[in-house]
């Protein structure tokens, strides 16, 4: 494949994480009732869009607070080695995360990677979705991933996804290179949707760059 010609995105929440941040943050700060939301979410009752609204009123407005507990969590320590090593090879690279995105805003600030999320108003207090696609058939998510992917193949790029997670179907049917671990592993494996399986990023680095990572 020819990365100069290649855009990548990435999943934040459990792809870049060693785990979820925001289901650590609510394990850590909410009510237990944040899993009903949570099995409705899971079932396709509600979208990621109501269901972050939801879980995002049950935590503290303690901004302090908030992210020291986010920091709790570790990042993939393959993840500097996988962006320095696209971007060295002339990829786009683009983080695309459906989480709270004040976490993953300073995660991408530090590494210098394009990011869209959700975003918090520490003034109001108030989860806000400045990247919701409301063209799209669905429109329920917090972070339409399937609208980058659609923006990048109209470019003529060819599109790599890397995810895990349920927020993720979306963006798994449309990449035209998919890399899945765990849930969305196990859902593309019932979808039949084609993939290849990664356990960490220097799996994808492996994958991608070869010899050039």
């Amino acid at each position: 494949m020819d990365l100069a010609r290649a855009s990548v995105f990435l999943d934040f929440d459990g792809t870049i994480t060693a785990v979820d941040t925001g289901v650590h943050l609510l394990e850590a700060l909410a009510d237990p009732s944040w899993r009903e939301i949570e099995s409705e979410y899971v079932g396709g009752t509600i979208g990621s869009r109501e269901c972050l609204a939801r879980q995002w009123a049950m935590l503290p407005r303690d901004e302090a607070r908030l992210r020291a507990v986010a920091d709790q969590v570790a990042l993939d320590p393959g993840v500097g080695p996988l962006v320095d090593g696209l971007r060295a090879a002339g990829a786009e690279v683009t983080v695309v995360s459906d989480g709270y995105g004040f976490y993953a805003e300073d995660v991408c600030a530090r590494l210098g990677i394009d990011l869209l999320t959700n975003t918090v108003d520490w003034t109001t207090g108030e989860l806000t979705f400045p990247h919701v696609d409301r063209c799209c058939p669905c429109s329920t998510c917090g972070t339409c991933k399937q609208a980058p992917i659609k923006d990048a193949r109209r470019r003529g790029r060819t599109t790599v996804f890397v995810g895990d997670g349920v927020s993720d179907r979306k963006a798994a049917l449309l990449a035209d290179i998919l890399f899945a671990k765990s849930a969305l592993a196990d859902w593309c494996d019932e979808a039949g949707v084609e993939f290849r399986p990664f356990a960490s990023l220097d799996d994808v680095r492996r994958a991608l760059l070869g010899s050039r990572g």
